[in-house]
């Protein structure tokens, strides 16, 4: 530092490090802003130096940054391009998959039957008992138990499900169609409020309903979806953008869009008038009906841009209620994972954070998409129900910016001017700018069959994406760094 500029009358400083070196300079009169900053990788030297071999060098097109941005720009080439289309809602799981046989799919990556969280033990029992596979809750427990009901993924099938996400053979499935690429992706249908099975409940009326969903709504859906033709979900999806809809935790426009959608084929196609009224009154009392089918088109969206080799972008963001995980392009059917945190929020009247589970669900897949807390400016009426304000929510937005490879036109933020969503998570920008992707998130009381106890913001663990760093840099360990 020169002397002519430690002669300044007014000193101004900006900080970079430990805050109490900028009291010296306030207290002598100065001006000091401390910068929020730290080493690289967290402080350690490995997770460093594998970020500093995958950093990009446009010149070089050999080395592995470089490589890995051309892998990026292709996968969210496809995102964008992406167009998920409503084809068909499938009357049973097991048109879809014929093997799936005593099969329950699940939210989230692999957990065992005895480290489950209370509300996904709750929805296995009440499969099994709507599935006739038991006759109890007690003799659904001991088939689980004795490992008589195989588990998996619904991810592995190419499928999603809101919190406990439990889908089982007998149970409908929207059939969306990639139309860019090709690609099919799968969910199960909204079953509303109140004690419903993803959130565990399993008594007998969470199982009329199931079989209400299963004989009425799904066949009725069928009709609506085979008239119309196809329904192009991304439409409705960006359109409820502009209406004030984030696509994740609010709902209201896009419910009301589908209506919109399948009301004039429903009314041409041969479907009994009571059942057609029924399906009507459903979705009509049900903001977050379309929850289902944001999740379908995300999912049909992302695994578009699965596969790529080199590619640091993350396909899927999925929870358990144990773990959250991540999926990325260039790195296979590997799930990096980490404990979930509990989101911060607000609850309904009678629950507090001790009550509530670890975050759940397969619906993160929408933040991975560019939906949820990614385009929280969209939607200040959701700040009502999860906490904090309408510039806190537009906050969240352009911090997700910092994350992701570009922004997705497709998806106007109005109170962004208008601007794209972020799109493309990076797992190098999450480790190198220390910024955890946010949620916008259900919380579940973390027992079984009470339901839904408030909501919030979550973040997804930063060591799922530090483990997929140094995998990724061991994948391509073999090319220069710059």
């Amino acid at each position: 530092m020169s002397v002519g500029l430690l002669d300044q009358s007014e000193l101004s400083v900006i900080n970079v490090g430990v805050d109490g070196f900028t009291q010296s300079v306030t207290d002598a009169g100065g001006k000091a802003v401390a910068l929020q900053w730290q080493p690289p990788g967290d402080g350690d030297p490995s997770l460093a130096w594998a970020l500093a071999g995958l950093s990009g060098d446009a010149d070089d097109e050999q080395c592995a940054g470089s490589r890995i941005d051309r892998a990026n720009a292709l996968a969210v080439e496809r995102i964008m391009a992406a167009q998920p289309m409503l084809v068909d809602v499938a009357l049973h799981a097991r048109d879809v998959w014929p093997d799936v046989g005593r099969t329950l799919l699940h939210a989230g990556a692999p957990v065992e039957w005895k480290n489950m969280c209370g509300p996904m033990q709750g929805a296995m029992i009440g499969a099994a008992l709507y599935e006739d596979w038991a006759d109890t809750p007690q003799a659904a427990r001991a088939m689980l138990e004795r490992g008589e009901i195989a588990l998996a993924q619904c991810h592995d099938f190419g499928a999603v499900g809101p919190m406990a996400g439990v889908i089982s053979s007998s149970m409908p499935v929207l059939v969306v169609r990639n139309e860019a690429q090709g690609n099919m992706a799968y969910s199960n249908l909204s079953e509303g409020i109140g004690k419903v099975l993803r959130f565990g409940a399993n008594g007998p009326d969470v199982i009329e309903r199931l079989r209400w969903i299963e004989n009425v709504l799904a066949p009725t859906l069928k009709a609506a979806v085979k008239k119309a033709g196809a329904i192009n979900l991304k439409m409705l999806q960006a359109q409820a953008l502009l209406m004030g809809d984030e696509a994740h935790s609010r709902n209201a426009a896009g419910t009301l869009l589908l209506l919109a959608a399948i009301a004039a084929p429903l009314a041409d196609a041969d479907v009994d008038a009571k059942a057609r009224r029924e399906t009507l009154a459903f979705i009509a009392g049900n903001s977050q009906f379309f929850l289902n089918f944001s999740m379908v088109s995300s999912k049909a969206t992302m695994d578009a841009a699965h596969g790529i080799d080199g590619c640091s972008v993350v396909t899927a963001m999925a929870r358990n209620g144990v773990t959250t995980a991540i999926r990325v392009s260039g790195l296979g059917r590997e799930w990096f994972q980490a404990p979930s945190d509990t989101p911060v929020g607000l609850y309904f009247p009678g629950f507090a954070e001790a009550d509530s589970n670890a975050d759940l669900g397969d619906s993160a897949i929408c933040e991975t998409a560019g939906f949820g807390g990614f385009s929280l400016a969209a939607s200040p009426a959701l700040v009502q129900l999860v906490g904090g304000t309408v510039s806190q929510a537009v906050a969240y937005s352009r911090e997700m910016f910092e994350l992701t490879v570009t922004r997705n036109a497709s998806l106007s933020l109005p109170n962004l001017d208008f601007t794209g969503a972020p799109c493309g998570i990076d797992i190098r920008k999450v480790v190198d700018n220390n910024i955890r992707p946010v949620i916008t998130t259900g919380i579940a009381h973390k027992e079984a069959g009470i339901g839904q106890i408030g909501a919030g913001i979550v973040r997804a663990p930063m060591a799922c994406f530090t483990q997929a760093v140094l995998a990724l840099s061991r994948r391509v360990a073999g090319s220069p760094s710059c």
